[in-house]
């Protein structure tokens, strides 16, 4: 799904404790403070606790593709989200925008997601399609696969569009892999002999859980992609007692 190197540099080593927040109390606060009326009836939606078991997490998985790899430089060219729970995937209620963003199309990145500059000409902005986006959100767990890709995107989208960003908590599948195939980095002895590290890309991870192959860089097809790959971690290595707090960010 992306450069390795961009990959380190947008997913930081699972070693490295970051601080999860509260997030109902996040959330309280960050409706107090929000300017624009969509984000404010999305944080009073609130936010499940972290004790909540998997088994009764409303979960949103999601999916953005780009212009580019440049949160900075690139812009969304669509969205998609698929509803589900740990037993379940209400693929009749999935949702996908294709968006006219204002970074134009790279040749490189239409060759990967497919969407060309005749399907974007008459496509709504993302502003124009917020509202909808945030009310299908708003009382989920979001679920990704690169977390730190689809929140910068959205947080640069929205900062030059609103004046303000956007925070929720999130599900990675990819961390998720990450705990167990990057706990260390290879000693010498293996990397002189070409030990290679296991990949956590999406369609790799989903490989090793027997899921079937997706064509990849759609939007609404990584977003379901996620959203099973999400139901096989569990059943594999956790369990729907599992508290949410040992997965989200």
């Amino acid at each position: 799904m992306l450069h390795l190197g961009l990959l380190r540099q947008l997913h930081p080593h699972p070693d490295r404790a970051t601080e999860t927040p509260d997030w109902p109390l996040r959330f309280q606060a960050l409706a107090g403070t929000a300017r624009d009326h969509r984000l404010q009836a999305f944080y009073a939606a609130g936010a499940v606790t972290g004790d909540t078991p998997m088994s009764a997490v409303p979960l949103m998985a999601l999916d953005v593709e780009t212009t580019g790899l440049d949160p900075v430089k690139d812009g969304i060219v669509s969205i998609g989200l698929v509803p589900m729970r740990l037993d379940r995937i209400f693929a009749s209620k999935s949702r996908h925008w294709i968006l006219k963003p204002r970074a134009p199309l790279a040749a490189k990145s239409v060759t990967i997601h497919g969407i060309t500059d005749s399907q974007i000409e008459s496509a709504p902005d993302l502003i124009d399609i917020l509202d909808e986006m945030l009310h299908a959100i708003a009382g989920h767990v979001v679920v990704v696969h690169c977390r730190a890709l689809e929140r910068q995107f959205l947080t640069g989208a929205l900062r030059t569009r609103i004046g303000e960003t956007i925070e929720f908590p999130v599900i990675d599948t990819m961390e998720l892999e990450a705990r167990l195939y990057r706990k260390k980095h290879p000693g010498l002895i293996a990397r002189l002999f070409g030990h290679r590290q296991v990949s956590i890309r999406l369609a790799a991870s989903r490989g090793r859980y027997g899921l079937p192959r997706y064509r990849p860089h759609h939007a609404l097809t990584d977003a379901l992609a996620s959203a099973e790959l999400l139901q096989a971690q569990i059943a594999h290595r956790f369990s729907p007692d599992t508290p949410l707090s040992t997965l989200w960010k």
